[in-house]
């Protein structure tokens, strides 16, 4: 019978994924730490931190099957794509973090709160300033009307979370960071777990031996570290290009 693994917060690392739980499925470990070393580790180990508490452990997971975007399957109606080019949304990368991730963590409809903690925010905080963690930001009219942040290592992009405070605008901040990433020669955009929202926009779910491989592949290039603030931006369709 597979256990939870409990990690010792002095010394970053994990188990195997496989050897995660099937109920809830991908639950691999709880403790740790959410420093800087902690989360690249879990990263380049195919591990993300997801919990609602912290009061409680940090929990880990390792989803089976993982949900996943290529850039080339990434899918654009015509009609998100008429949006693209004359909604007025303008797109900035690492220009506002703190305020993306913000926004992510408000609690969505029928939900009563978040992962996204406190703990959580200053967590991915960290990141950012060590040129890891990375967020696109959409807007319209000079506001903040949508964005997404997330995790950059090698040629893979780890999407964390994604907000909308106008119609499609999520989905323009998925659109432009696909299409920027798989001009930088990505081979794959990491969603976790799948929605009908992700789902319509091309990702898939593939196994997590799959994953895996593909994560061993793509880690093997440099990182794109440092701010992306000088590599895109604009309006959304000509950031989209």
């Amino acid at each position: 019978m597979t256990r939870l693994t409990l990690l010792d917060p002095r010394q970053p690392g994990f188990p195997p994924p496989a050897q995660a739980l099937r109920e809830p499925n991908g639950l691999l470990a709880a403790g740790g730490d959410l420093t800087v070393p902690w989360l690249l580790a879990a990263y380049r180990s195919g591990v993300f931190p997801w919990y609602d508490d912290d009061r409680g452990p940090i929990l880990w997971w390792s989803p089976d099957p993982r949900a996943v975007l290529f850039p080339a399957d990434l899918k654009v109606s015509r009609r998100l794509e008429r949006t693209l080019r004359s909604d007025g949304f303008q797109c900035t990368f690492d220009t506002a973090f703190d305020d993306v991730v913000a926004a992510c963590s408000a609690p969505r409809r029928g939900q009563r709160g978040t992962w996204i903690t406190p703990t959580m925010q200053a967590a991915y905080g960290r990141l950012h300033r060590a040129g890891y963690a990375h967020s696109i930001e959409v807007w319209h009219g000079g506001s903040l009307v949508g964005g997404l942040y997330g995790v950059s290592l090698g040629r893979l992009f780890f999407g964390e979370s994604m907000f909308h405070r106008r119609t499609n605008a999520s989905k323009v901040a998925l659109v432009v960071l696909t299409r920027r990433i798989e001009s930088w020669g990505f081979s794959l955009l990491d969603c976790q777990v799948m929605n009908p929202h992700l789902e319509s926009l091309g990702a898939r779910e593939i196994a997590r031996s799959s994953f895996l491989e593909h994560l061993a592949q793509g880690l093997q290039a440099p990182t794109r570290a440092g701010s992306w603030a000088d590599n895109g931006g604009g309006d959304a369709g000509s950031a989209g290009q």
